[in-house]
């Protein structure tokens, strides 16, 4: 059997790729914007023994696949097969196609990673953190630009450039965290130090970054000296549970939450209702759930779950306002902001693919194609209503039930004034 029959019987006509084999497959348009090219049998073998997309996934950045072309126009396939499941008849046609004699385990490449112990123990975060963020900081320079933000950009134009759209959204939490002058801000999971550095430079707080990746303290700590903010501004490597010189009069958690667990929302919650003061007001910004369904992204075994963000786990919007008024906040206002991810995501990786050569040289091709494919993925995701990025803005009431809140925030009529 020839892989141009399973590739049809798999795929259907009319490709909007055109597929090139070992075997002499060539199937799909010539002109066709994206080509895949399958090396090896290898590639089908990793398909055999880990089905899905963390098999595909496998093949890719081993290298046993490459695509070539337009990466979003691979994208458009995982539309015909939106969990990239073979039938237990597809794989036996692969097994033809590849021969019973050959069948073999071929171990994972050595980007993948696998935790052990208990899920969301200060070691094993530990571990998951730093195999997704000291990789190099260098590389994510590359990829997400100056401004070192690995999240959600705000456009108040598709037009906007990358800096300019997380401009606006720091700007836009600083507003909807009501920051004032001599303020004490936390931001849980800093990163590199770009939340405090804008509120410090902006709205004169006093802010306090942290985070369990030593390169970004370190580069966060060089950001902040360099931008003469060092009396004003600190990042700390720290677990968010080692925290205790609160109160704080605002906490702001941007892309760290996926890191948190189902099973330590109460917990997360607490501590950050225990850290704030009466009246202080929480954003929690992250990526969620469309339901309470398993979520494609961060799901397992998944792409995601092995090479990207190892123990992610992604929580629907409601649970998530559950948990904030069980731990003792009350939620004034939510926004999704799914479209500006999906246009966030396209600029990273414009950005990857502009810089692709010296990527693979500071972490290699491996690394490389992790990240390329993973950002496209999301990217489509995003697009097609298959994940959300929210912003939630809770606060803490006083003895007498009291906030800082507006009776009617109007957070796009600040954002306006960003133009």
């Amino acid at each position: 059997m020839r892989l141009e029959t399973f590739i049809t019987h798999w795929l259907g006509p009319d490709l909007p790729v055109r597929i090139v084999a070992f075997d002499g497959t060539v199937v799909g348009p010539a002109q066709a914007k994206t080509t895949v090219t399958v090396h090896s049998p290898d590639a089908l073998i990793r398909m055999v023994t880990a089905p899905g997309e963390l098999g595909v996934g496998r093949a890719y950045v081993a290298g046993d696949i490459s695509i070539d072309g337009d990466i979003y126009g691979l994208l458009d396939l995982r539309r015909r097969m939106p969990e990239v499941k073979l039938s237990p008849r597809q794989v036996a046609e692969l097994v033809r196609v590849i021969g019973v004699r050959n069948l073999r385990r071929i171990p994972p490449p050595p980007e993948e990673h696998r935790g052990s112990g208990r899920l969301h123990t200060r070691r094993r975060d530990a571990a998951a953190i730093s195999h997704h963020y000291d990789i190099s900081n260098a590389f994510y320079r590359m990829v997400l630009g100056p401004s070192l933000t690995y999240s959600c950009a705000v456009f108040a134009d598709p037009s906007d450039t990358l800096e300019q759209a997380q401009e606006n959204k720091y700007e836009l939490i600083c507003r909807k965290l009501d920051l004032k002058p001599g303020m004490r801000l936390l931001d849980i999971g800093c990163g590199w130090g770009g939340m405090v550095l804008h509120a410090a430079k902006h709205h004169g707080v006093e802010a306090v970054g942290v985070t369990i990746s030593q390169p970004q303290v370190e580069l966060g700590r060089q950001r902040i000296a360099e931008a003469g903010l060092g009396d004003r501004v600190e990042v700390r490597f720290q677990d968010y549970r080692d925290i205790v010189d609160g109160p704080y009069d605002a906490i702001s958690s941007i892309g760290m939450f996926e890191h948190v667990g189902m099973r330590r929302l109460e917990q997360y919650f607490a501590k950050v209702t225990d850290l704030l003061a009466p009246r202080g007001r929480l954003l929690n910004h992250a990526i969620s759930r469309t339901d309470n369904a398993r979520s494609s992204l961060f799901s397992r075994p998944s792409f995601s779950s092995r090479y990207v963000f190892p123990d992610g786990q992604l929580h629907e919007v409601g649970t998530v306002i559950t948990a904030l008024h069980d731990g003792g906040l009350e939620v004034r206002h939510m926004e999704n902001l799914r479209e500006h991810y999906a246009l966030t995501l396209r600029r990273w990786v414009s950005n990857l693919e502009a810089n692709w050569d010296a990527a693979v040289a500071e972490v290699g091709e491996g690394r490389a194609r992790v990240w390329l494919l993973y950002m496209a993925v999301s990217a489509v995701l995003f697009d097609d209503h298959q994940a959300h990025v929210d912003q939630v803005l809770a606060v803490k009431l006083d003895d007498t039930g009291r906030s800082r809140v507006a009776l009617r925030p109007d957070w796009e009529g600040e954002r306006a004034a960003l133009r």
